[in-house]
């Protein structure tokens, strides 16, 4: 029905996370801002041309993320996200700020809503020299659209087995609450990385949703109910990247396509992820899990460039942990098989970042491998594994408490999956001479 609405900048995600993890490492302020301005327009006749005046440069906006703004002098540097009308500020000269917040309030109608405390529906809670993040309001207004509030909590959000029944061949008699429900599911998933397989199997099914579709969301929303405190924590780090990526080759029943999955970490902090089924039909589990190593090394490009643009580039080479000696092997080796041709592309794009030392693969054993999560069903005891390897931790304090503090406050980690990298980097140093 918004078709006709302009378009309005929107940060990505893991902007915001890396602008959070800057923020805690330098031990920044956060400014929130809320434009009331920014939805009033009028209608224009004629064309109008507009330009910044030559020499009237003040702040630079990413090349990665359009909605990134970037003023760097030889003594500060201020950093700006924007997300339609709410805008996150940070910088190392408080003067600074001052000025620039003076110059935005002659310029728009503006309020100024002091420490960052709720953003875009996201509960931020300040505790000691860390962030929490959560969504807990917003999954407790989701339980009660879907009449779920009182619902019996469920250990995990999809079952390892699926129970056949004569009913679920039929179509959901209700296809836009379904519609609805996964669609706010999907934006839990903003603070709630472990919803992103089962959330991707329903978005798959938004056409023709069956009743079996809408029992798999029932069952997501009873795991919700047993978490809603769950969300994201994230801590001071040093600016290093790790990831994990995997697949589940020819996962899926009905059209037989794999599964990628990836976590990217920025020091302790889980900052990117994604669950999301292969275009195209891959002929062996090799070219599975090497079409999820291209995916995984896309984002992390444009996290180093991201990075860059933040003015904080990466200390070290990011590291892609893999679980497939076979795919880690073919990116490795300069010889070009016959079978693998038509996955030239995604060879040669590997490679050269291999070759040029722009990212470094190494072996994670199947046990240690954490985008399992994002793969396949699980079991419990599996599933709660790797999502403490997340830092996707309850809330330490109710949302009660939290707004408290954040009102007392006025205007004004340890890293869980080092271990997890620890126990690989002994493996890989044992399995570097089968690789190469």
């Amino acid at each position: 029905m918004d078709f006709h609405e302009t378009f309005s900048p929107v940060a990505k995600q893991p902007t915001i996370r890396i602008f959070i993890c800057i923020t805690l490492h330098y031990n920044w302020p956060i400014t929130q801002l809320d434009i009331s301005n920014a939805f009033i327009h009028g209608s224009l006749e004629d064309e109008v041309f507009m330009a910044q005046p030559q020499g009237f440069v003040v702040f630079h906006n990413s090349l990665s993320n359009t909605s990134l703004f970037v003023k760097k002098t030889p003594t500060s540097l201020t950093l700006l996200v924007v997300c339609v009308d709410d805008i996150l500020l940070t910088g190392s000269d408080f003067v600074l700020l001052t000025q620039f917040l003076q110059k935005m309030h002659l310029v728009f109608s503006m309020k100024e809503l002091g420490s960052l405390s709720y953003f875009l529906g996201i509960n931020v809670i300040a505790q000691d020299s860390n962030y929490f993040l959560c969504q807990q309001k917003y999954a407790i207004d989701l339980l009660l659209k879907a009449g779920m509030v009182d619902c019996k909590p469920c250990s995990t959000p999809l079952a390892v087995k699926s129970s056949a029944s004569l009913s679920d061949d039929i179509l959901f008699a209700q296809p836009s609450l379904y519609h609805s429900l996964v669609g706010g599911l999907q934006y839990l998933t903003i603070t709630r990385p472990d919803l992103s397989l089962v959330v991707n199997q329903a978005c798959q099914h938004m056409h023709v949703p069956t009743n079996a579709h809408f029992q798999n969301v029932k069952r997501l929303l009873r795991y919700v109910k047993g978490t809603v405190s769950h969300g994201l924590s994230f801590t001071p780090c040093p600016f290093t990247l790790d990831a994990f990526s995997d697949s589940n080759w020819a996962g899926d029943a009905l059209d037989r396509r794999s599964t990628s999955g990836y976590y990217i970490f920025l020091g302790p902090n889980l900052i990117s992820w994604s669950a999301q089924k292969q275009p195209t039909v891959s002929r062996f589990s090799t070219e599975a899990e090497y079409r999820s190593l291209a995916n995984t090394t896309v984002e992390l490009s444009w996290l180093q460039q991201l990075l860059k643009d933040f003015s904080f580039p990466t200390s070290s080479i990011p590291t892609l942990w893999c679980d497939n000696l076979s795919a880690m092997a073919f990116a490795s080796n300069p010889v070009f098989y016959t079978r693998c041709k038509h996955i030239v592309i995604d060879y040669h794009f590997i490679r050269e970042r291999v070759v040029a030392k722009q990212v470094v693969l190494k072996y994670v054993p199947t046990s240690d491998q954490l985008a399992d999560l994002f793969t396949k069903p699980l079991s419990g005891s599996r599933f709660h594994y790797l999502k403490d390897k997340l830092m996707l931790l309850p809330s330490p304090i109710s949302l009660k408490e939290a707004n408290k503090i954040q009102a007392s406050r006025g205007r004004e980690g340890t890293s869980i999956v080092s271990t997890a990298i620890a126990d690989a980097t002994l493996v890989s140093s044992v399995s570097d001479c089968d690789v190469g």
